[in-house]
């Protein structure tokens, strides 16, 4: 757990930190009100140790600002002046337990213990509540329900490598298109394996910087580098116990992979600036849209962390390929949009349904919902008709080699330029933001701001 020991008591805060530590757990201190306040403010603690009598503030008051901050904090009152009348102030002020100091290390085993009981039952019970609600079709509001079936025969053999693997300790490697759901399938494999109830932490490789990026991986401490002002756990820290998705790896700088290579074969990292080696036991599971043997062979990409990571390794097929399954969610995305926006459809007119088929889908299950959801907005009658669809995939020839940008056909006489500039506007008018219309083009934001700026396109 990540725990937090207020005390104005140097020799408390140093004994009590030493022991939760030698227990496998994380701990910082805080040697007053207003630093544990803004520590919990910067970042969430499963536990939290306050002392009753902190130097001029009253251990009770400071539990009432700390539970208005978090309401469901955990929060032990420890003290040296315990009593009944102590201990029912305490239950009735909001804290979880109360400790007298000094305290054996038994006594803060059990009190431990309790937490991690509370705090398991608190996550199954979250698990338990979104199993129910995706049974009765009340999904979440932020996103379509994504089913693990398919009609396709190379989607079907790849969900059920998945799935044969969820159960498993093996770090799995998902290939595929941007588009393709390869986060989204991350999430399905944790939530079914023995981890389910356990953290599931993201990291977005191309987001970051290289030095920003294994900091928000491997955490750093103080001084680290400019603006580290402050110690900082990372998403490794974070995922302890649980499963740690790297999404896009392909694109993790060279001079990080072999930190990851070692936390993946010893469980052992190092926070930026620190010296002291720390365990950390993960399951990575690791997506890209790029080629990594073409990686490896160029130098990009490590060979020994592409095999660490290729244990279990499936590669989902894009949706031009599975028509089948692209009428099924394309049904499932319309019926999903029509009842976030309160209306109802009666489907697709058959020109609509002739589109759907016909387009290429470039951007895969991400274009596909974006084009729905837009389709329901606009749509006048209680059909989906061909002309409620984005202007690229009602072209004659959308899927035919078209970049939808009229004449301009792969293979004809046009240049380059040309070229780029049609597919980076095709690209641009169905992505949802920037930076997945960057990830698509396999470009940089700042690369995609230049070129727009290059072609003057809005």
């Amino acid at each position: 757990m990540d725990i937090l020991i207020v005390d104005d008591e140097k020799s408390i805060r140093t004994t009590t930190q030493f022991a939760l530590e030698t227990e496998g757990h994380y701990a910082e201190t805080a040697d007053s009100a207003e630093i544990a306040l803004l520590k919990l403010k910067e970042q969430p603690y499963d536990l939290i140790f306050l002392d009753l009598r902190l130097g001029d503030d009253d251990g009770l008051e400071v539990l009432g600002r700390v539970l208005k901050a978090a309401p469901s904090q955990l929060v032990v009152i420890f003290t040296a002046h315990a009593s009944i009348e102590t201990a029912v102030k305490a239950t009735q002020a909001g804290a979880f337990d109360y400790l007298e100091k000094p305290f054996a290390p038994g006594q803060l085993r059990a009190i431990l213990a309790k937490a991690e009981k509370a705090l398991r039952t608190r996550t199954e019970i979250t698990r338990l509540q979104r199993t129910v609600e995706d049974l009765q079709g009340e999904v979440s509001t932020s996103r379509p329900p994504m089913r693990f079936d398919s009609a396709d025969a190379e989607a079907r053999a790849a969900l059920d490598t998945l799935n044969r693997a969820a159960a498993t300790p093996a770090s799995i490697l998902i290939l595929g298109e941007s588009g393709t759901g390869k986060s989204v399938i991350a999430r399905y494999i944790h939530d079914h394996s023995h981890l389910a109830e356990q953290p599931f932490v993201t990291v977005s490789c191309p987001s970051l910087s290289r030095e920003l990026l294994e900091s928000d991986l491997f955490g750093h401490v103080k001084g680290a580098f400019t603006g580290a002002v402050k110690d900082k756990w990372g998403k490794v820290h974070a995922a302890d116990g649980g499963t740690l998705f790297l999404d896009e790896i392909g694109e993790l700088p060279l001079e990080i992979q072999p930190k990851l290579l070692r936390l993946l074969q010893e469980r052992e990292y190092e926070r930026l600036g620190e010296n002291n080696t720390r365990q950390a036991k993960v399951r990575v599971i690791a997506a890209t849209n790029q080629n990594l043997e073409e990686c490896v062979a160029s130098g990009a990409f490590r060979e020994d962390l592409y095999y660490r990571l290729n244990v279990i390794s499936v590669t989902m097929p894009p949706l031009r390929s599975r028509r089948e399954d692209l009428v099924r969610i394309a049904a499932e995305y319309l019926e999903f949009f029509a009842r976030q926006v309160g209306r109802k459809f009666k489907g697709f007119s058959e020109d609509a349904h002739t589109v759907l088929l016909r387009h290429g889908w470039p951007g895969n299950l991400r274009e596909l919902r974006n084009a729905i959801e837009r389709a329901v907005i606009l749509a006048h009658g209680d059909k989906i008709e061909a002309c409620d669809l984005p202007k690229p995939t009602r072209a004659e020839d959308a899927g035919s080699g078209t970049t939808g940008g009229g004449d301009l056909v792969v293979g004809a006489e046009i240049s380059l330029e040309a070229l780029e500039r049609a597919h980076i506007e095709r690209v641009l008018e169905w992505a949802p933001n920037l930076q997945d219309a960057a990830e698509i083009l396999g470009i940089d934001k700042a690369t995609l701001y230049r070129k727009r700026k290059r072609f003057e396109i809005e």
